[in-house]
């Protein structure tokens, strides 16, 4: 009889040291970084004349370019840095088929960018990218 009356007290005991041992963490700060700019979208066409883009001027960070092709023939198009003294970016889409539309992703940072397609004859569009965008933080629907 004497047995049974120490389970009470040993599961108490571990009962305790398991509520104890979770009670434990770290106590150093997390860092508190802020998130990247909400992504934005920017539009545009290819004519038989001219790449548009718009708008034309937003800040620098993430941005999604969608493009739609309303000549009668495949275009590819090209999204690069228009200054060259220092590494900027070069990105391509495959080619857009008549009548479709494509999307390039980027991160852009501050300067002048060019839009432009594969091929002459269609005239290139400059976009001009400011200051970061603020952080995406505290926003709704943020994916």
């Amino acid at each position: 009889m004497r047995a049974a009356s120490g389970r009470p007290v040993t599961i108490a005991i571990v009962g305790a040291l398991t509520l104890a041992l979770a009670a434990c963490g770290t106590t150093g700060q997390r860092r508190n970084d802020p998130r990247t700019p909400a992504r934005i979208v920017v539009t545009g066409s290819i004519s038989t004349d001219r790449v548009s883009i718009s708008p034309r001027r937003f800040g620098a960070g993430p941005v999604s370019l969608v493009v739609a092709n309303l000549t009668d023939t495949s275009q590819q198009l090209t999204l690069e840095s228009a200054e060259r003294d220092r590494p900027g970016i070069r990105q391509q889409t495959a080619p857009i088929n008549p009548r479709d539309t494509a999307e390039l992703r980027a991160d852009l940072r501050r300067g002048r960018y060019t839009v432009h397609v594969t091929g002459g004859g269609i005239a290139a569009a400059t976009l001009r990218v400011g200051q970061r965008r603020a952080s995406g933080r505290n926003e709704l629907l943020q994916p």
